[in-house]
């Protein structure tokens, strides 16, 4: 299946992820892709009369920032779902721990920082969180200036094209990206035009666009720029390159474990002979950010980053089983247009932040599932096709793959302060007593420490920030997190 290169396409009329140049939908377009297109020539029309927002008063948002329409209720269908003030500083504190003791925790706590990324990221350390987790930090501060540099050369104009004409259409009804030539959709263009010039031959692929909008909403485009890379080639290798064939792979994946999660929709779906790349391109090139409602858009986000790309499959397979996994649900999917259809347009109430989140939770599919399917499936691809023609890096099984393939030694992370102080100022000044908490109390008393010392472990032995080599992962290549200096309210 050859690759548009401005955007995939699947064969025997697969979905597309954005319209043609114009701005009006095919006659065959989704009800949804079809409103979406419609808000968008709205928007559009809004931001050229009004200045984008900057005149004629101010549009009503939400607590993610997209645009309410005039007469709705902000988050009227996510208030249940919002963490308590209380708890979120509780979660906000035990985060902020652990990043700045990151290392330490990714070696010998990585339990916890998973359960914690399953309960959700605080949104005021989400960005900060997403690089330590992919390995973006760190990838940025081993290529300084980097991202200056291809910041400002010059684009392949070819790329360049595909990419302006792309910027209008992604999430046009978010505040950051609703005025044109706005610095949301500047920022837009400077990350996927960097990477064109950074991967020159995988260059530029629609499905990227709304992977480095949603990233840009948590952190700046440097910071941005890095975890895009990271996505690219070490959660998702081979997603966007010419052919396609990694996400194809993924696709036979997908639909193999599926017989095992729901017969019934397994069933079918091979009943009607519907090839997975028909209702499944967008949902994994996209990480499901053009699917799901943006509360569960950010808690599947928090998790991919921490677990890797099986939470991607948890989530196709907890939307097909549930869509078409009872015989009431497939009375209304006889046929193969109606069962499309249907995956197109999923019930809310299945996309609902806490049960979809719990029911990825629970889902029996691991990595080793995941990779001993990759290659049945790889074998079978042999057979039929031959070698793959793009030969994709390994890919990385979530935060702890990534921080455990980093070749030692390195430098020992070092939080950056939040407050920078005069040279010749003290924290303790002498002549001042100043009380400490009793837990410091308790780790300086007569051991002639400061406050910022070596941690002791429990037996009193001095902690290494640098974590042993795990037998687990194979992986070869990639990056731990270090400490981030960007904190986004």
């Amino acid at each position: 299946m050859a690759k548009s290169r401005g955007g995939p396409a699947a064969a025997a009329g697969g979905v597309a992820l954005g319209s043609a140049d114009g701005m009006a939908a095919p006659p065959d377009a989704p009800a949804s892709q079809a409103a979406e297109m419609d808000a968008e020539r709205r928007l559009d029309g809004d931001s050229r009369s009004s200045g984008g927002g900057s005149e004629g008063g101010e549009r009503q948002v939400d607590r993610f920032g997209f645009i309410v329409p005039e007469g709705d209720e902000p988050d009227k269908e996510t208030r249940d779902e919002v963490v308590p003030l209380e708890k979120l500083r509780q979660r906000e504190s035990k985060w902020l721990d652990m990043l700045n003791n990151w290392d330490k925790w990714m070696a010998k706590k990585h339990k916890k920082i998973r359960l914690r990324c399953q309960k959700g990221i605080p949104p005021s350390l989400r960005g900060r969180a997403w690089q330590y987790l992919s390995g973006g930090k760190v990838k940025l501060e081993q290529n300084p200036g980097k991202f200056d540099e291809l910041d400002v050369a010059p684009g392949d104009p070819k790329w360049v094209d595909v990419i302006e004409r792309d910027l209008h259409r992604q999430f046009p009804f978010h505040e950051m990206f609703v005025a044109r030539g706005g610095h949301g959709q500047q920022d837009l263009f400077r990350v996927l035009k960097a990477y064109t010039l950074y991967r020159p031959e995988e260059g530029y692929c629609q499905a990227q666009a709304p992977i480095a909008a949603v990233l840009l909403m948590n952190m700046p485009a440097e910071q941005a720029f890095w975890c895009l890379v990271q996505i690219c080639e070490k959660y998702l290798p081979g997603y966007y390159s010419e052919k396609l064939e990694a996400i194809q792979l993924d696709g036979e994946i997908l639909f193999s474990l599926l017989q095992r999660v729901s017969p019934v929709a397994y069933k079918h779906l091979s009943k009607q002979k519907i090839d997975p790349i028909l209702y499944m391109t967008e949902w994994f090139m996209c990480a499901f950010s053009r699917t799901l409602p943006w509360s569960s858009v950010l808690r599947v986000w928090d998790m991919f980053f921490c677990e890797g790309v099986k939470i991607i499959f948890r989530v196709g397979l907890v939307l097909l089983k549930h869509t078409l996994g009872s015989s009431a649900e497939l009375k209304s999917c006889q046929g193969q247009y109606e069962t499309v259809e249907r995956l197109r347009t999923i019930n809310p109430q299945i996309m609902q932040e806490t049960f979809l989140v719990q029911e990825i939770i629970e889902l029996p599919v691991t990595e080793r599932h995941i990779e001993r399917e990759h290659l049945i499936q790889l074998k079978k691809w042999k057979e039929t096709h031959g070698e793959l023609q793009c030969k994709s890096p390994p890919r990385f099984h979530g935060a702890k793959a990534i921080s455990d393939s980093e070749p030692y030694p390195r430098k020992a992370l070092e939080p950056s302060p939040s407050i920078i102080l005069p040279p010749d100022s003290r924290l303790s000044p002498k002549g001042r007593k100043g009380k400490l908490p009793k837990g410091d109390k308790k780790r300086d008393r007569g051991k002639g420490r400061l406050a910022n010392g070596p941690i002791p472990e429990e037996n009193g032995t001095q902690s290494s920030l640098e974590p042993e080599a795990s037998s687990l992962h194979q992986s070869k290549e990639s990056f731990s997190s270090q400490e981030s200096e960007d904190t986004y309210l």
